[in-house]
């Protein structure tokens, strides 16, 4: 049953007016459908990632759980959700005040824009809200044959694994075309293909990645795919060489194609979320803002930039991000000659009139994700304007205390969590350790130590799909450590 509506009567008004805002201000995206819809049903939506048919899990139904509670307790709600899909679907919460509707419009045309230009999604499927549907049909039927309790027991093995991906696989066919395109043109001018690969391949984790994907493995005698190892992509090795039945290796397939839709979601979260709050910002209080609505705007755009000291706000850092590099960028405050000043006083009143601003956020929009876009503008006289720092617990006090103002470790702190999301970097080796058809896996240290309660999970995940030992070799204070689970318990080499 379809419990979400097109909208109509002042909302559809409401759209047509902040539609005509972002097109003035040059944002480009696909066509974007509002639909309305009680709290009950965006928190269906929220649980299933947006999309209204999924497959069937438990997960979802424990993630609507929490997010009701969240709402009936007051902690949290949701105004809106945008889908990246061709054309772009948004839900609009029904109990929202005319100044919320047109904030989310604008946000949400923000989101649609970057879903469109941002290369990092130029291969995301945009026809996915058919693709979802045709999943969970597809496991709904696996799950009539061969019983549901059986199905979902393999859902969660190959869940565990969904965090184990490679965003290299991103640019692989990315790569491809641009070959491809070279020898049918024969033009070598730079594009926003081009753009974004040169980003990322001057970052340090693409750096190190290829660094390890250089290796080569030793001849595999048993046949387990040697020449596409090391391998970050460990769902994709699975469904290639595991032993698995042919519906399981469809439903790892099926699983691995979902995660990496919503992988460049994760890699530009502050970027994505800072765009949007970027324009919505711009559009209500330079264009659709009424005199009597400025209070509740301020009010509701203060809540949404508030700052934590658990975890960084998106919205905040990426909207103070490209406010900063649109100034500095107009007023010329970059570049070898301005950071060769040393008169403070001149480089206090530094303006060049450049106007060079807009330009150079829509550049960096189309090209970068979070890691790239912090490590080149996240400078030091923003860092200290927006008064970060970092923190630790203290056990003495039992309370979280500021443990440095250093410019150099707040951006290394910051670049540590968004690097594969604070999580562990792990691939496969090889897939016939001690030449007994083994799997190992490697611990890539890149700042993160290993949690070996998690990683024990993942070892006994990895062995229901592969049926053979699993090996996890990690580095801690210089010596190696390998630990292997047989089937049985995890004990250590």
């Amino acid at each position: 049953m379809n419990r979400t509506r097109p909208i109509s009567g002042e909302l559809l008004r409401l759209k047509e007016e902040i539609l005509s805002y972002a097109l003035d201000y040059g944002l480009d995206f696909f066509d974007v459908r509002f639909e309305v819809c009680d709290y009950d049903t965006i928190n269906i939506l929220a649980a299933q990632g947006g999309f209204p048919t999924r497959y069937p899990h438990w997960r979802f139904g424990m993630e609507y759980d929490q997010l009701s509670k969240n709402y009936a307790y007051g902690l949290s709600k949701i105004y809106e959700m945008v889908i990246n899909t061709k054309p772009c679907y948004a839900y609009l919460l029904n109990v929202n005040n005319i100044v919320d509707q047109k904030l989310v419009m604008a946000h949400v045309y923000g989101h649609a824009d970057f879903f469109k230009n941002n290369y990092w999604f130029h291969h995301t499927n945009k026809n996915m809200m058919d693709v979802m549907a045709n999943h969970g049909t597809k496991i709904r039927r696996y799950m009539e044959k061969h019983g549901q309790d059986k199905v979902e027991a393999f859902i969660d093995s190959v869940l565990s694994l969904e965090n184990l991906l490679d965003p290299n696989v991103l640019f692989e066919k990315q790569v491809v075309d641009e070959q491809s395109d070279e020898d049918e043109s024969d033009i070598n001018d730079e594009d926003d293909r081009s753009q974004a690969l040169k980003s990322f391949m001057d970052s340090k984790l693409f750096k190190k990645g290829r660094k390890k994907n250089n290796k080569k493995d030793p001849e595999d005698k048993l046949g387990h795919g040697s020449s596409k190892l090391p391998t970050r992509d460990i769902m994709r090795f699975m469904m290639d060489y595991a032993p698995l039945e042919e519906w399981e290796s469809d439903i790892v397939g099926i699983l691995r194609e979902e995660a990496y839709y919503f992988l460049p979601q994760r890699l530009t979260k502050i970027m994505n979320e800072g765009w949007a709050s970027y324009w919505h910002s711009k559009i209500m209080t330079q264009k659709a803002l009424k005199s009597s609505e400025v209070i509740d705007f301020a009010d509701q755009h203060a809540g949404v930039m508030a700052m934590s000291r658990k975890q960084i706000n998106p919205y905040k850092i990426g909207i103070e991000l490209f406010r900063d590099i649109e100034y500095r960028w107009d007023t010329g405050r970059f570049g070898k000659e301005y950071q060769d000043c040393r008169d403070m006083v001149e480089k206090h009143r530094w303006d060049k009139n450049l106007g060079l601003g807009k330009e150079k956020i829509f550049e960096i929009r189309k090209s970068h994700n979070d890691i790239t876009f912090i490590d080149q503008y996240f400078t030091q006289d923003f860092c200290e304007r927006q008064n970060l720092f970092t923190y630790r617990y203290n056990p003495r006090t039992g309370r979280n205390e500021i443990n440095s103002l250093e410019f150099a470790k707040i951006k290394e702190k910051l670049l540590a969590q968004l690097t594969n999301f604070g999580s562990p970097v792990i691939e496969i080796e090889t897939s016939n350790y001690g030449n007994r058809g083994e799997i190992l896996l490697k611990h890539v240290h890149q700042g993160v130590d290993l949690d070996m309660g998690m990683g024990a999970d993942t070892m006994k995940n990895i062995f229901a799909l592969w049926k053979r030992p699993v090996n996890l070799s990690t580095f801690y204070d210089g010596n190696e450590t390998v630990y292997v689970f047989d089937g049985k318990e995890i004990k250590t080499r």
